[in-house]
């Protein structure tokens, strides 16, 4: 993966933490990464008001400004699942046959099981901003994307 996409990947995580919080969608039905553009699906019940969605972009923006740490680990699958629970799966299983998890957490925001490289740190993501959200009432599930402004432009 590169670089960017590793940027992009991880401010999935950060987008994830701002849903959770503000409007407490807890699991991931997909996600994609293509360069700068980041894609994260929840399931949701409902299409977000335009105030809404306004706030999860700041609240995933202040996270990113913030410079937050982003820690990887790994835990044998037994001992994450008890210390952890169920949140940090989301709808895509993990193999039955795994024993043992990677975890990318960002703490009091965001946990989940993941396989993907991260940044360490959300301030090497950058700003990032929202498209417009699609809400699938058949499978009730929320699609947003986003994208990552440019490091270079951005005045932390």
């Amino acid at each position: 993966m590169a670089q960017e996409e590793v940027r992009t990947h991880t401010g999935i995580h950060v987008l994830k933490g701002a849903v959770e919080s503000l409007l407490g969608a807890k699991k991931t039905a997909s996600t994609s990464v293509a360069g700068k553009h980041g894609r994260l699906v929840v399931q949701f019940e409902r299409r977000l008001t335009e105030e809404e969605l306004r706030k999860v972009e700041e609240a995933a923006n202040r996270k990113v400004a913030e410079g937050a740490e982003v820690v990887e680990f790994e835990m044998e699958k037994q001992e994450a699942e008890m210390h952890f629970g169920d949140q940090i799966y989301d709808l895509f299983p993990v193999p039955a046959t795994a024993t043992r998890l990677k975890i990318v957490r960002i703490p009091d925001w965001n946990i989940n099981c993941c396989a993907e490289r991260h940044v360490e740190s959300t301030s090497l993501i950058g700003p990032m901003k929202l498209g417009k959200a699609r809400f699938r009432n058949s499978k009730k599930e929320l699609d947003l994307e986003f994208e990552l402004v440019d490091l270079t432009s951005w005045n932390r």
